[in-house]
């Protein structure tokens, strides 16, 4: 199983996270050498930017984001640098 390219990922998180902005990076080359990457597995930074994250403390957040590529893991995702965020935490 190979990993998804940036797009792919976003799109799996805007399935989770509908109305959010989503940016996502693979790091990927990055990490080449590293572990994780050695079976082809991706890193990647992500920001979203979600009403659903009011309310919730980072390791929270972070679950959920992890819980949308849960059955992506480890095959295919390896490691997800995440900042997530409110609208309201952005405007400010």
């Amino acid at each position: 199983m190979t990993r998804p390219d940036a797009e792919t990922l976003r799109a799996r998180l805007a399935e989770h996270f509908p109305g959010a902005r989503i940016e996502v990076e693979d790091d990927s080359a990055r990490h080449a050498g590293h572990a994780g990457a050695a079976g082809g597995a991706g890193h990647y930074s992500v920001r979203l930017v979600s009403e659903r994250f009011a309310g919730l403390g980072t390791l929270a957040r972070h679950r959920l984001v992890y819980d949308a590529v849960l059955d992506w893991m480890p095959q295919r995702v390896h490691a997800l640098a995440i900042e997530a965020r409110t609208p309201a935490e952005v405007s400010t």
